[in-house]
């Protein structure tokens, strides 16, 4: 028998969950064969088989989460020379452990008596959710009463899964990891040509700002408490769907012309839609903009996702009364928003890369 565990899919992935199963117990497989299809950081990924022989035991369900090095295929057949896949078996001794377990929640920071305590147990309440309402915030019967109601008319709790697990895993870790600020401003659109695209003058405008501020087209090395910039502007960018929150990379936006920026678009567009998205191409961000104005919302902000060190948002365009020429004038404005990791920017950076944004987009063309 030999058994074969989920490689590291790339960067530190701690898990991945089960999509489809090729292959099935008894089933002989050759060595490259399709053996599953997992999904992991927002991509579903094919893992071949390390090798060949006769399946004896599959150790997930579909749906299943699995971590890093967990045992996924056992094999009847001893493993035979030809192990040359991409993704091939972790020996035992490599074997990454799997995420330990959380300890249950910490309530004794949590005013209650023991009888309350006790009733939360029973209505599987969480006590440091709820709101107090007794003297000295103290949780008292009805308060708990009251959540185990409110917990009830919610329904059964939804576990997260895919994409919308990644992104909350990966909100998590931005929000343990970064120190976030926030600048805001207003870009005067009014004379643009009739038809002109919001995105693609928002990458033009980026890629100048980052020429004009390298500052903030970096990678923020936290361990070591340094910074490393980058040449070229790898621009993620953000794209909603109904399953979450993918963010593919546009790579090197000064080099390119607006031909080939509208066809790279174009074609991240349709592998996000097909949910057919190489992992690499989700990989290695530098900076990220997020077009959120085409949803509704004028400022926001937003999330830094480490070792990037900015993100800029673009809300919605609309017109506004503006001074012009000591006037009061109407014209179509684009709020923007810029949040930056203030551990390695200073302020003045992010205020110079904003107003280099606003000073490109207010160009006519």
């Amino acid at each position: 028998m030999s058994t074969f565990h989920l490689p590291d899919l790339g960067e530190g992935l701690q898990e991945a969950e089960i999509v489809s199963w090729h292959v099935g117990v008894g089933d002989h497989v050759v060595a490259d064969q399709p053996l599953v299809s997992v999904e992991t950081e927002k991509a579903v990924v094919e893992i071949p088989a390390p090798q060949s022989g006769r399946i004896a035991k599959l150790f997930a369900e579909p749906g299943d989460i699995v971590a890093t090095g967990a045992p996924l295929v056992e094999f009847e057949a001893a493993p035979t020379a030809d192990q040359g896949t991409v993704v091939g078996a972790i020996p035992e001794a490599e074997s990454k452990p799997g995420p330990r377990p959380k300890a249950a929640r910490e309530t004794r920071g949590v005013k209650a008596a023991p009888a309350v305590r006790a009733l939360a147990g029973k209505l599987g309440v969480d006590l440091s959710v709820v709101a107090a309402s007794g003297p000295g915030n103290t949780i008292t019967t009805a308060d708990v009463e009251r959540a185990a109601a409110t917990i009830e008319d919610a329904g059964p709790p939804e576990p997260l899964r895919g994409v919308r697990r990644a992104m909350a895993q990966n909100m998590e870790r931005a929000h343990a990891e970064v120190v976030p600020a926030t600048v805001t401003e207003v870009a005067d659109i009014h004379d643009w040509p009739p038809g002109s695209d919001i995105t693609l003058r928002l990458i033009r405008a980026i890629a100048m700002a980052c020429k004009a501020e390298p500052a903030l087209n970096a990678w923020y090395l936290g361990r070591d408490a340094g910074r490393r910039l980058h040449d070229k502007v790898h621009l993620g960018i953000a794209m909603d769907t109904e399953d979450g929150l993918f963010v593919p990379v546009l790579r090197d936006i000064a080099s390119r012309g607006e031909a080939d920026l509208r066809r790279g678009l174009g074609r991240m567009k349709a592998d996000v839609q097909a949910r057919s998205v190489p992992l690499e191409e989700l990989r290695g961000q530098t900076i990220t903009l997020s077009n959120f104005g085409m949803f509704g919302g004028r400022h926001a902000a937003l999330v830094v996702m480490p070792p990037q060190v900015a993100i800029i948002g673009a809300g919605r365009s609309r017109e506004a009364v503006v001074a012009r020429n000591g006037k009061p004038t109407v014209r179509r404005v684009l709020p923007l928003s810029l949040t930056f990791d203030h551990r390695p920017v200073m302020g003045g950076e992010a205020s110079r890369f904003l107003a280099a944004v606003v000073a490109d987009l207010e160009k006519a063309s």
